[in-house]
């Protein structure tokens, strides 16, 4: 059951206020070995806060005793109402550097919040003025944040840190996204279209190509999130990788699907061979952009293979 925060003793408060700066150390700690490998400087910086956070609580400590002894009450956030619900961000790998600098400026504003409500509950003269002046450097701990980042993100870090965060985001987003949009696209064409000239019906197309689009959406959705966790090489949370994967898979083939709803028959046809042709210039372009592909060489295997599969599709369903 939690308490409330006009509940609390002075003991309770400070041991509290011990809880929560070695969790906030802990944390720091956590985003610099996070981010050590791929942003050297931002980890300084989070290096540089946790000690901070450690000098807080030695000065915790050295009240605590001098008021109550050595014993801390077991109290922590989540045993108090008001506290912001913290998800266990630093415990994922990779961690976002974008994501951790928001994290630690919440982290920041909740700690100034905690510390001007506790020196106003609190009536023992060195305590309170502990209290405030802990609230005083929390305060600032936005503009020493911005200092450190002046500090360590030199322009060459920064360059290095951005160069680190595109690595990540081919590896994680791009790079999935490409091969289930490039699998939606061109595995799809040999049934749909062998569909479409076996029946000459645009609704049996369609089903087809509904079908064949979902069911492989699915299928890589479920092979590229069980390839590998993503702890070892870097390329992120398997979920997340799957749902790109398998997405963009399902929307590679539903392009040249849907102008099966047409009920020409020609005029669908001509239609899907035009999203297709618009399909496979996307996917050459994607490459040539974020896979640093030459165009003529990323046109050439696209369209190449692309062109390979809708023929064998057009072949047999004539046959």
């Amino acid at each position: 059951m939690q308490k409330r925060f006009k509940e609390l003793t002075e003991r309770e408060i400070l041991g509290l206020a011990i809880q929560n700066e070695e969790e906030d150390g802990r944390i720091y700690g956590e985003f610099a070995d996070a981010l050590r490998e791929s942003y050297p400087a931002t980890a300084e910086m989070f290096e540089e806060m946790r000690q901070e956070e450690v000098g807080h609580r030695d000065r915790l400590f050295e009240q605590f005793r001098e008021r109550f002894g050595e014993r801390i009450p077991l109290l922590r956030r989540e045993n108090v109402k008001g506290f912001l619900e913290r998800k266990p961000l630093w415990l994922v790998r990779p961690l976002g550097v974008n994501a951790a600098r928001k994290h630690a400026r919440l982290m920041e504003m909740e700690a100034v919040r905690f510390y001007q409500r506790a020196a106003d509950r609190v009536t023992h003269a060195g305590t309170r003025e502990l209290l405030n002046k802990l609230a005083d450097e929390e305060r600032k701990h936005t503009e020493t944040a911005g200092t450190l980042e002046e500090k360590h993100l030199t322009e060459h870090a920064r360059a290095t840190e951005d160069a680190s965060h595109k690595k990540l985001f081919l590896l994680q987003v791009v790079q999935p996204g490409l091969a289930g949009l490039m699998d939606g696209s061109v595995s799809t064409l040999a049934p749909l279209f062998a569909a479409a000239y076996a029946t000459h019906k645009t609704w049996d197309a369609f089903l087809v190509g509904m079908a064949a689009s979902v069911g492989a959406g699915i299928s890589m959705g479920f092979a590229e999130s069980l390839s590998d966790d993503g702890s070892l090489t870097g390329r992120g949370s398997p979920w997340i990788r799957g749902l790109v994967t398998g997405g963009m898979t399902t929307a590679g083939g539903l392009g040249h699907t849907l102008p099966f709803l047409i009920k020409n028959f020609h005029v669908a046809i001509t239609v899907a061979i035009f999203v297709v042709c618009v399909e496979l210039a996307t996917i050459s372009w994607i490459r040539h952009r974020y896979m640093d592909t030459p165009v003529l060489q990323a046109a050439f295997l696209v369209v190449v293979g692309g062109l390979l599969v809708f023929l064998t599709g057009i072949l047999i369903g004539s046959s």
